[in-house]
């Protein structure tokens, strides 16, 4: 085995045959060449190359002892990610479908044209490129499609999700609510006094009152919970598999935390901004419309009551699969 290092390009060839002669002559018209060359004398030889080095291209024999090119390539396609060109002299023993089926790239005759078979070593190149280059093209644009998708679904201001897709998200999780009989639970809130505070300090500090809020909600929720910013400075936050007494805790650690958050919308000033939540679980009888409102009007509520509370929607009876056991 003969590793010849030429550091001026980045290109890798390992040339397999049993015939060292021709393994000394395909290594020094490849170097020629301007290629990176290292040399092995069986397939199982080759093996050991490709475990240290990463190989553009192999030239191999398919008669060789140990393990032949037909076997070798089939291991290489396995594992490694090198393009086969393959050589023999019985050349009746085989047709080129045969050896490209078997995952060869390219298959030249014995004895070899150097001139030919550097030509194709330089084909199966340009098509290793093209072939990477259309991969990351199409990986590009799996990518651009999954952030369109993302920045369609997202409110530009806070980050969270927007409306349209809360109304997706609360269709699928009603389904999933009907369909294995879990609670589902939704909390709307609203900014006290928002309207009051924009008139104040502006419209730019009111932003940032909205982008703190998604923050703290975002925090204060579970991964399988979902945020939205539901219009203007209302929000929405769906809680799958949680019923309303778990919401109210939810809800109260959200309003606590926004509530002990600190805004300084002008030099010497520092406020505390509150919200009014309402609280709805999902009856399985009723709409997502009617979900909704229930919500909406419970955070309502809140708000007649003084706001800066959480209000829960009266909850009817859920209908639960029951198991009876006589003692």
């Amino acid at each position: 085995m003969n590793i010849n290092d030429n550091k001026n390009d980045n290109i890798w060839v390992l040339v397999v045959d049993d015939e060292e002669a021709i393994r000394d002559i395909l290594n020094h018209a490849l170097q020629q060449s301007g290629f990176r060359c290292i040399t092995a004398a069986d397939g199982r030889k080759a093996l050991e190359v490709l475990a240290d080095h990463t190989i553009d291209v192999i030239i191999t024999d398919i008669q060789m002892p140990n393990l032949n090119g037909i076997e070798l390539t089939k291991i290489v396609k396995e594992k490694y990610d090198s393009d086969i060109i393959m050589m023999t002299g019985f050349v009746r023993d085989y047709t080129y479908e045969e050896i490209i089926d078997k995952g060869a790239s390219d298959f030249v005759q014995k004895p070899v044209s150097i001139k030919e078979l550097i030509i194709r070593v330089k084909r199966v190149l340009k098509e290793r490129e093209l072939l990477r280059e259309r991969i990351r093209a199409e990986a590009a644009l799996k990518e651009s499609e999954r952030r369109y998708r993302e920045l369609s679904i997202r409110d530009g201001l806070t980050g969270l999700y927007n409306s349209r897709h809360f109304f997706e998200k609360l269709h699928e999780e009603i389904s999933r609510s009907k369909r294995y009989n879990n609670p589902l639970t939704l909390l709307l809130f609203d900014v006290d006094n928002f309207k009051q505070y924009n008139d104040t300090y502006g419209h730019l500090e009111g932003d940032k009152v909205l982008v703190r809020i998604a923050d703290v909600t975002t925090k204060s929720i579970r991964c399988t919970d979902s945020a939205y910013r539901y219009g203007g400075e209302e929000f929405a936050v769906l809680l799958p598999e949680t019923e309303n007494g778990q919401g109210t805790i939810v809800a109260e650690r959200i309003r606590k935390d926004i509530k002990k958050e600190a805004f300084s919308p002008e030099t010497g000033a520092t406020v505390c901004i509150t919200i009014s939540i309402g609280i709805a679980q999902f009856i399985p009888q009723e709409s997502p419309e009617e979900f909704v409102r229930r919500a909406d009007s419970s955070m309502y509520e809140a708000k007649m009551k003084g706001k800066d509370q959480v209000s829960m929607s009266p909850q009817l009876t859920r209908k639960r699969k029951t198991s009876h056991v006589i003692v």
